[in-house]
């Protein structure tokens, strides 16, 4: 049988995500036409990514960078700028993988599910902040959203065989694992102390800054949590999250009965990658490969909520509902840039996210238009915790 072409649209081209599907796409050149790639500020990786693959269309965030690039890529290139190009990328290939960093992704989600087509989707922000809204495009036919998220990959395929109905009767809870980032086991005293380059060791995967200060914190754990829930129409009170050094189990599915289901391999975000990519089949590389024949441990414990406090914030967003999620992700978006760029310590992150989800002002959120707004204040209260920290 003769292989589907696809071709792929790459938003977010030269980060962490980006990079590692660009290998894989190197590894399947019959399968993968990549048509279109969007990137911030590394103008140089994302010229050489056009001219290696013969990209024929490109976004960039800023029309000051527009001559810049122009001159690395040549004449036949279409170059987009700003939301409205990422979004007219979205809709222009099969496949749309979305690894834009925070809510600036959002219209990539939006356009790419509204178009019909297969979002392979590394931008857990957008999808939480927008929830309501990315659902009702959802429906759109030919739309599908693939998780690029290890843990929410890991839960995909442990679903695919069960006939579940929508809110999964069948389904007792959804199981997140987290390695437990570089401050596992510290004391709230000794957490105190943490500095940023001490977040930044992350130590089984390798991701860009501000999911690594999500790990370190847990809050990318929490914001896990709510896009399970938004992903597989389960209530936030039924994903558990726990905490598993090792990273090899990924997440794992409780069903009704007792069974549980786990999806198990080294870390290896290629894999994730390459499952969005290549269903419904899966393409043959072999990442993440264990070794059975040789002895390995696997364990489990709860998470230090007390210790790490962005993890019922996470929660408690979820109980409020409405706009709640789009407030803790643009609030923990300001706070942990603000610690990268050493305004603030690590330690402060939380604080100022917890501050802006007690000044909380629900509203309705039924418009895009709604959204930016509810954004946009929380922002404004981040900002300004962030000067009184500072």
């Amino acid at each position: 049988m003769a292989t589907v072409r696809r071709s792929v649209a790459l938003l977010g081209a030269t980060g962490s995500v980006g990079t590692q599907t660009l290998d894989v796409l190197r590894r399947e050149p019959d399968r993968f036409d990549l048509v279109a790639v969007a990137g911030s500020r590394r103008l140089r990786e994302l010229a050489a990514v056009v001219r290696e693959f013969r990209v024929v269309r490109v976004g960039i965030a800023r029309e000051q960078d527009r001559a810049e690039l122009r001159e690395m890529v040549g004449p036949g290139v279409e170059i987009l700028v700003g939301p409205e190009g990422l979004a007219a990328l979205a809709a222009s290939a099969d496949i749309v993988v979305n690894a834009v960093v925070g809510f600036a992704g959002l219209p990539v989600t939006m356009a790419a599910l509204a178009s019909g087509r297969r979002l392979a989707l590394a931008n857990k922000e957008s999808l939480i902040a927008a929830a309501p809204l990315v659902e009702s495009v959802r429906a759109t036919p030919g739309a599908e959203i693939l998780p690029i998220d290890s843990e929410h990959c890991a839960i995909h395929q442990c679903l695919a065989g069960s006939a579940g109905e929508p809110g999964r009767p069948d389904v007792r809870r959804l199981i997140l694992t987290a390695s437990g980032g570089p401050f596992r086991g510290w004391t709230r005293e000794q957490l105190a102390r943490a500095s940023t380059t001490d977040a930044l060791r992350h130590p089984t995967w390798s991701m860009g800054a501000k999911i690594t200060i999500d790990s370190s914190t847990l809050m990318n754990k929490g914001l896990e949590v709510l896009e399970a829930s938004a992903l597989f129409g389960v209530a936030a009170d039924r994903v558990t999250v726990v905490v598993h050094p090792q990273s090899i189990v990924h997440s794992m599915v409780e069903y009704v009965d007792g069974a549980v289901i786990a999806q198990l391999s080294r870390p290896d975000m290629r894999l994730p990658i390459a499952y969005c990519l290549g269903m419904p089949d899966r393409l043959d590389h072999a990442w993440g490969q264990l070794d059975f024949t040789s002895a390995f441990a696997l364990t489990f414990e709860p998470p230090d909520v007390e210790a790490f406090a962005a993890l019922p914030l996470a929660y408690e967003a979820a109980r409020l509902g409405g706009a709640a999620p789009a407030w803790l992700s643009a609030a923990n978006e300001v706070a942990v840039a603000a610690c990268l760029e050493g305004r603030v310590a690590w330690r402060d992150i939380v604080p100022i996210v917890s501050g802006v989800m007690d000044s909380y002002e629900p509203g309705p959120l039924s418009s895009i238009e709604e959204l930016y707004a509810h954004d946009a204040r929380a922002r404004e209260l981040a900002r300004a915790l962030v000067e009184v920290v500072a």
